[in-house]
């Protein structure tokens, strides 16, 4: 399967995941195992992908365009976080019976690859070695995540971050 990267073109999926920050330095079983589970997907502007409060499925690997990390209220929607190609959303899909945390809403027309979270942590589990990086990986994330969503707390209250 072919798939759109970020100055790239059109590349075999397996390759976009290799040269993926998030999956790169991955071993060769690895990269063939999430291969093996990864679909491509694109997003139009303005799309919703991700609804807080609805159950998180899905794991994302950006390949072009970007998306934005949105707390939203009933009152506003606040942007948290832009993220970009080489960068991951839906994090909550690997965690039992997560609800999704945030907004996470298209900027531009996006390609992605996604991951069903079921499938995906059933692989982690099952191969410790995948697992334990993988889950590394994703902590960074989560910990960019909450260093956002400080700085922009910070900011609402005339904070300099």
């Amino acid at each position: 399967m072919w798939v759109l990267a970020q100055g790239l073109g059109y590349m075999p999926q397996k390759q976009a995941l290799k040269d993926h920050e998030f999956t790169k330095g991955l071993s060769e079983a690895q990269i063939n195992r999430l291969a093996e589970i990864a679909r491509p997907v694109a997003f139009l502007e303005d799309e919703v992908i991700l609804v807080d409060g609805a159950r998180s499925t899905a794991f994302f690997l950006l390949l072009t365009g970007s998306v934005v990390v949105e707390l939203r209220t009933a009152q506003c929607v606040m942007a948290v976080q832009a993220l970009g190609p080489g960068t991951v959303f839906g994090w909550s899909a690997l965690l039992d019976d997560q609800d999704t945390l945030f907004q996470v809403r298209a900027r531009e027309r996006t390609t992605a690859l996604q991951i069903d979270g079921t499938t995906l942590k059933a692989h982690c589990m099952a191969e410790p070695e995948l697992g334990a990086e993988f889950f590394h990986r994703i902590l960074r994330v989560v910990a960019g995540r909450v260093k956002a969503t400080e700085a922009r707390f910070a900011e609402m209250c005339g904070i300099k971050v």
